[in-house]
């Protein structure tokens, strides 16, 4: 996640989030809370939708003991008397989905994600050594990153991928197009790439309200990642295509409830705000890439000036290098032979 500050047009419903244990009725039936995340980025939205005898969740938080310790205020509360009816994790990511096994040893409910998304976490679930696998490595040093710092993004800076107390061996598959009817309400479903391989969305037009997961948030902008077992992928293009999607499948009018930061109005100059902010990524990258030719590794400090510490490393590097791969693909950069055979690139 980058900073990407929110355009003043937004409006802020709910100007401060519940506090840890407590909830937040953001509109007839439906329930914000928040759990802590022990990064930068310290926070992750949840959401309880009214299904008719209990509550339908909307992501979990992440698998590590403090969080599973954070549920039990909402399980002695929320769900005393009205138990989960099902889960449903946006994407893969673990402060989405971590906390999902621990859930289901309570309630005995179907987990709801696209298929991408669970069959990407159950790989993570079963095989979370392959992150130091040496195509990881491979992906890293191949576009300059040096040997000490790739070895503690392959470690420490994978680590938050394995924070998942389990997965169940089935699931039900959500795809875009499908309505889910969640108490009396009917939700579409809506999925976007970039950020996460097909993140699922939920906009319920009659009663205008938008959960955009992590797709479209109000102060920062997703993550957009390059993942090494994809090295040549296009998040960047998916992202902005999904963006445009949106914009064009969702009123303005509707209340944004994301997956980090606070609900807001003011759909579509956020999504304005997001392009613009990766346009402005993007200009910084060609205008290093003028003066002499530059790795990936190389670019991550002309877009992120701060120091970074090997979680956020693995984030400013997979980033920096969708934007690449996005100007590569439109011809505005193009790659260069070097003789230590690190892959760097030129403007066209």
């Amino acid at each position: 996640m980058s900073p990407s500050p929110a355009d003043e047009s937004l409006d802020f419903a709910f100007p401060a989030p519940p506090a840890p244990g407590h909830t937040i009725e953001v509109a007839p039936g439906i329930l914000w809370a928040r759990l802590a995340l022990p990064f930068l980025l310290d926070h992750v939205n949840i959401y309880f939708i009214d299904d008719g005898n209990g509550w339908a969740l909307i992501d979990t938080g992440l698998g590590n003991k403090a969080t599973l310790a954070a549920w039990q205020p909402l399980l002695d509360t929320v769900l005393t008397d009205r138990p989960l009816t099902r889960i449903i994790a946006t994407h893969f990511h673990p402060d989405h989905v971590g906390a999902a096994g621990f859930l289901l040893k309570h309630f005995d409910v179907p987990l709801y994600m696209s298929a991408t998304e669970y069959l990407q976490c159950l790989n993570l679930h079963l095989d979370p050594g392959a992150l130091e696998a040496e195509h990881y490595r491979r992906f890293y040093l191949d576009h300059g990153l040096d040997a000490e710092t790739t070895q503690r993004v392959v470690t420490g800076g994978h680590a938050y991928l394995r924070l998942l107390s389990g997965l169940p061996p089935t699931y039900h598959r959500v795809v875009a197009g499908d309505v889910l009817r969640i108490g009396g309400r009917e939700f579409d479903v809506l999925t976007g790439g970039g950020h996460s391989p097909e993140e699922i969305m939920l906009v319920c037009r009659a009663d205008k309200l938008f959960f955009s997961a992590d797709q479209v948030l109000a102060k920062i902008s997703p993550n957009v990642s390059v993942s090494a077992v994809d090295p040549e992928g296009d998040p960047l293009g998916q992202y902005l295509r999904s963006l445009e999607a949106l914009r064009n499948g969702i009123g303005d009018d509707v209340l944004v409830l994301p997956g980090h930061n606070l609900p807001f109005h003011g759909l579509h100059a956020r999504i304005a705000g997001l392009v613009a902010h990766h346009q402005s990524r993007c200009e910084r990258i060609l205008r290093a890439c003028r003066i002499e030719p530059r790795s990936a590794a190389e670019l991550v400090p002309f877009v992120y000036t701060r120091r970074l510490d090997p979680h956020q490393m693995g984030f400013a590097f997979g980033e920096v290098l969708a934007h690449v791969n996005y100007m590569r693909r439109r011809g505005s950069l193009k790659s260069v032979d070097t003789a230590d055979g690190i892959q760097r690139l030129i403007t066209a």
